[in-house]
């Protein structure tokens, strides 16, 4: 297939999109939802007119550059007087509600996978963990949505990917047979401090020299023009760069810069961050089209109801009963709850995740990578279809309460 007639496709699909996009968004039809079912539908298990002869590798890298970018920019856009004042929801959350989302999600793979080990479903329990923060920018940036469910969704969805990345590499260690289960206590407490240490640091450093050598040339009128659309992503992808090449988190290195980033350059930062997120969102949707391309192969090629039934619990009891928990005693009102227990949608992070254990070559590889496709597709779907409509309706209901969550 002609590379020329998969750019000519591509492209005057993504013209047709952009062009009727801002009216998409204002129906229960995101991007996501389009690219996805574009690249089924256009890909080699269906028409056949795009054949990207993409590896999982190039899929991987795609959704990493545009989490990257996303995860900078949105958290630059976080209201840190918001966050100082809801800090315990988000770090509950995270240090509560991930673990027994891992732990819950363990615990019911080993009843649903009889023909996987131990370790197998405990990778796919924590690679379906994170939840997505560009799947859940509809939902984050809805001004309809209360303001600290907002920041505790963002602060949620910016730091879970950071956090399991050193728990996935100890359980495809365990799991490929490179370490013992049982001389594996130095590697549990090596992982975390390695891994989220360095990509704190590299994210606060790069991000206080980049945000106020920026801010020094934006007041003297020396970035002006186009290049105003280069510098959010240029340090987006040096945190994440010098953090993974450094053997950290890239992800949390650019949600804490893009925190620190946002509040060092308060005056200046809208008119960087516009071009930015532009950068991102194209990114994402190319994800997503090429995800589309090979996910509908992995949801038919290697069916199983095991993997539905899975799917379908990752997204709602694996990961309501958890933020229930998680969140028992901050008084916050049940709809509340539940808005912030639907709405943790999987996708670029899982996508990520999927083709670092897919490169191990497990033996149960099959069935793993059909179970994570099959919930990033009913979450695009599911989470794309309801994500404008309960934050209508949520934002309505706490405005009524007189703002009360």
């Amino acid at each position: 297939m002609s590379e020329y007639q998969i750019l000519t496709i591509f492209a005057a699909f993504a013209f047709v999109y952009s062009i009727i996009a801002s009216r998409l968004e204002r129906t229960p039809i995101n991007g996501a939802l389009v690219y996805v079912g574009a690249g089924m539908l256009l890909g080699p298990q269906a028409l056949g007119l795009v054949d990207l002869d993409v590896d999982g590798e190039a899929v991987s890298r795609l959704a990493e550059f545009a989490l990257a970018i996303c995860l900078f920019t949105d958290s630059s856009n976080a209201n840190l007087s918001i966050l100082r004042r809801i800090e315990s929801a988000p770090i509950r959350l995270l240090l509560i509600g991930l673990p027994l989302t891992i732990a819950l999600g363990l615990g019911l793979g080993v009843i649903i996978f009889d023909n996987l080990g131990f370790f197998e479903i405990a990778l796919i329990a924590t690679m379906l963990a994170p939840t997505d923060a560009a799947l859940g920018k509809a939902v984050v940036t809805n001004p309809a949505v209360p303001e600290k469910v907002r920041e505790s969704l963002n602060v949620e969805s910016g730091l879970n990917d950071g956090i399991c990345v050193p728990v996935i590499l100890f359980f495809i260690a365990v799991a490929a047979g490179s370490v013992e289960a049982s001389d594996s206590a130095g590697l549990v407490l090596k992982l975390p401090l390695e891994v989220i240490g360095i990509g704190v640091v590299v994210g606060l450093l790069l991000a206080a020299v980049g945000g106020l050598a920026l801010r020094f040339c934006a007041a003297r009128g020396w970035v002006a023009g186009t290049w105003l659309q280069i510098p959010i992503v240029a340090l987006a992808f040096m945190c994440f760069g010098l953090a993974q090449w450094l053997g950290g988190s890239g992800f949390i290195s650019c949600f804490v810069g893009g925190l620190a980033f946002g509040g060092l350059t308060k005056t200046h930062k809208e008119q960087f961050l516009e071009s930015a997120e532009g950068a991102g969102d194209a990114l994402a949707l190319l994800t997503w089209f090429t995800f589309g391309t090979i996910a509908i192969g992995l949801l038919f090629n290697y069916f199983s109801w095991q993997a539905v039934i899975y799917a379908v619990l990752s997204l709602t009891i694996v990961r309501m009963l958890p933020v229930y928990l998680s969140l028992a005693g901050k008084r916050l009102q049940i709809d509340t709850l539940l808005f912030i227990g639907w709405f943790g949608p999987r996708g670029l992070a899982s996508i990520v995740f999927a083709v670092m254990v897919a490169a191990q070559q497990l033996p149960g590889n099959n069935t793993i990578l059909a179970t994570v496709a099959w919930t990033i597709a009913l979450s695009v779907v599911a989470h794309g279809l309801t994500a404008n409509i309960l934050a209508s309706r949520y934002g309505s209901r706490a405005d009524q309460r007189g703002g009360k969550i």
